[in-house]
């Protein structure tokens, strides 16, 4: 078009001056019938001053013209833009990650600054997500016309935001009370002795509504997208489910990325862990998140939702390499560690002192949460995973490596004491003394930190069997204190008699059955295990101090001095899944403390050897349209918990402690279009 008006434009100026010239020469004959004859330079000088306003004229309505063509054709380039960006949005759509919408909104938008974003859908991304119409939003600064058509984004300052979420109503029925709410704690299924497990218990929740928005836009070669997706599964002290049920809104994932159009991607935020599977290639809110009901998804399924920072290079479709540090946390599990106990029976008070520590509790004045007893880790450096992903045309296939950083502060002289000063003491004293300076009083002598190095490999498959409506996946973890990345959430590690870390090995994996008859139903089957090793040891030091104070005489009583009686063992047994461990109570029921404090049960020390869970579900769609989507789901899980055989250091078969859990949960939704 260009070109065009730049040689109409020229052809008019050569033109002008000989039209000009032939009107003149026509004028000048027609008024030599009634007038003198013009000399030949009166002539040119009137041709000259006659044609000039033509000519000025006509180049003004090129120019006009030219303007007016630069502005329609400005128009027609921005009406382009906003059709490839309906476009991308709508392909983002039907390429969506998760047939429940776990990842509510645009899961790659081709912003991933990779050609690993233009991937053909898997068979339940095709099926399970919106197929017709987009929601209606508005243009910035515009009103809704009828030329506008359907658009599932809003356009504001050259930022396309696309807004998301579901509003859900769900219940869930145990046969065995966990008090949890929609979440199940699955390392918290209660034995047989524990009081609460023998209620079974139902919930009545809408807290796993959610609300999403992604922000994006592009800047030269730089893709720029933002994330923010937040649920109400988060507790405030006010908290209750009495009258307000006033449950507060909750991070659940939110990120910055630049991704380039070489293939490199930098991300930065709170998101899901690199090491949990992706549908394709390793892009955010491609992951592939069990359809579950249930928010702590399931058994065997690695994940974590935490701070991380990661680089990712795409080369095409078929292969990426990303690398990310991620937040670290140590989780400690076992019991019957090393320390000293003084208990004075004048004022009440105990005392503890332990030789080791390696998290701590929240500072109440700062933002971590003061009530949080598991504590907070001081790890010296972030985890640190390395992940490879290929999508070589069958399937999808991953292998990941985790290497994690644990460091605990060790004090040698924190549990000493000795009975030789006793009021009584034996003929034959006890003395644990403090290998630095000699003392039996507990202290910081020699104190050092104690670092440990874990770790371990990952994998995960995802393939179509056979058609594009089944799918078949499995993933699976193993190493030295990597419990935590899985879904039961199995301890990391735990201590040694002298205050130092143990790494626990830990194992878990998962097998997944997605079925997709039709776009309407998703039919899913899940079995998933995880395994915590025995980590246990012998001679943890135990040393009890027990102080009274005297007593004046009376009228009637003599004085009695005060006492102080040492208790000193040597021999203890402790660790994680200990073999001497007592586990003889694991199925006797207790009286309750009080009527808001049931029994946990008798004396049942039974660390989880192996937790399993095998579920069955569906999810069928109501609604799936322009006006958004409205569906429901049913599902029904089965877990049993298995906990290390104890002897209690007796003679014979120790005993081997077991918990089961029927769950059955239903969710109604309603999804933002």
């Amino acid at each position: 078009m260009r070109v065009f008006l730049t040689w109409l434009l020229a052809f008019g100026l050569a033109a002008s001056p000989a039209m000009a010239g032939d009107d003149t020469k026509k004028d000048t004959g027609d008024s030599a019938k009634t007038a003198p004859a013009k000399t030949a330079s009166d002539s040119n000088k009137n041709a000259t001053t006659e044609s000039s306003p033509t000519l000025e004229a006509e180049i003004q309505q090129m120019r006009d013209l030219l303007k007016a063509q630069s502005e329609q054709i400005e128009q027609q380039r921005a009406a382009l833009e906003r059709a490839e960006e309906k476009v991308q949005a709508l392909e983002s759509r039907l390429n969506s990650t998760d047939p429940i919408g776990n990842t509510v909104v645009n899961p790659n938008a081709n912003l991933s600054g990779s050609s690993s974003g233009n991937f053909a859908p898997t068979a339940s991304a095709t099926l399970a997500t919106p197929t017709s119409g987009v929601p209606t939003a508005f243009q910035a600064g515009s009103g809704m016309g009828p030329d506008q058509g359907m658009n599932d984004s809003i356009h504001f300052k050259g930022i396309t935001l696309t807004p998301g979420g579901f509003v859900a109503a769900e219940t869930v029925w145990r046969q065995h009370a966990t008090g949890s709410d929609i979440n199940t704690p699955f390392n918290s299924i209660p034995y047989p002795g524990v009081a609460l497990g023998h209620l079974s218990e139902n919930a009545f929740t809408g807290r796993q509504s959610r609300i999403t928005l992604l922000a994006q836009s592009k800047f030269g070669g730089t893709k720029l997208t933002g994330y923010y997706e937040a649920d109400f599964l988060g507790t405030g002290v006010t908290s209750n489910n009495r009258q307000s049920n006033s449950y507060v809104l909750r991070q659940r994932v939110l990120y910055a990325q630049a991704a380039f159009d070489s293939g490199w991607s930098v991300t930065g935020g709170q998101m899901w862990s690199m090491a949990t599977e992706d549908r394709k290639g390793i892009d955010n809110r491609q992951e592939a998140i069990p359809l579950t009901i249930d928010p702590q998804y399931q058994v065997g399924f690695t994940w974590a939702r935490q701070y991380g920072f990661r680089v990712v290079k795409s080369f095409g479709d078929k292969f990426a390499f990303g690398v990310a540090v991620e937040a670290p946390q140590a989780t400690i599990g076992g019991r019957g560690f090393s320390s000293t106990t003084t208990t004075n029976q004048g004022t009440d008070a105990v005392t503890t002192t332990s030789n080791t520590f390696i998290d701590s509790p929240g500072a109440g004045g700062g933002l971590y949460n003061f009530s949080d007893t598991t504590g907070y880790s001081v790890n010296k450096a972030p985890d640190i995973i390395l992940k490879a992903a290929m999508d070589p045309g069958w399937g999808h296939w991953e292998l990941y490596g985790i290497i994690s950083e644990f460091r605990a502060r060790v004090y040698p002289c924190g549990v000493v004491g000795t009975n030789a000063n006793d009021t009584n003491p034996p003929a034959t004293p006890t003395t644990l003394a403090c290998p630095v300076d000699g003392s039996t009083s507990p202290s910081s002598e020699g104190v050092y930190d104690d670092s440990r190095t874990g770790g371990g490999l990952g994998f995960a498959i995802r393939v179509p069997l056979g058609t594009k409506k089944i799918e078949f996946a499995l993933q699976g973890a193993g190493g030295d204190g990597i419990g935590r990345y899985g879904s039961a959430q199995l301890a990391d590690m735990t201590f040694r008699p002298d205050g130092t870390v143990a790494l626990i090995h830990t194992a878990h994996g998962l097998g997944e059955l997605e079925l997709h008859p039709s776009p309407k139903l998703d039919i899913y089957a899940y079995y998933g295990g995880e395994y915590a090793g025995r980590t246990a040891y012998t001679g943890y030091d135990s040393v009890s101090i027990v102080k009274t104070a005297a007593i004046p005489a009376n009228a009637t009583t003599a004085a009695i001095p005060s006492t102080t009686t040492t208790t000193i063992k040597t021999s203890g047994i402790g660790g994680y899944g200990s073999l001497f461990a007592n586990d003889s109570g694991c199925s006797t029921e207790d009286a309750p403390s009080n009527d808001l404090t049931p029994s946990g049960g008798g004396t049942c020390a039974g660390d989880t050897r192996y937790i399993q869970e095998g579920t069955l579900g569906f999810w069928h769609k109501i609604y799936q349209g322009p006006m958004g989507g409205l569906r429901w789901g049913l599902q029904y899980s089965y877990i049993a918990r298995v906990g290390w055989s104890g002897n209690n250091n007796v003679a014979g078969p120790g005993i081997s402690p077991k918990a089961v859990e029927n769950m059955l949960l239903t969710s109604f939704r309603y999804y933002i279009p």
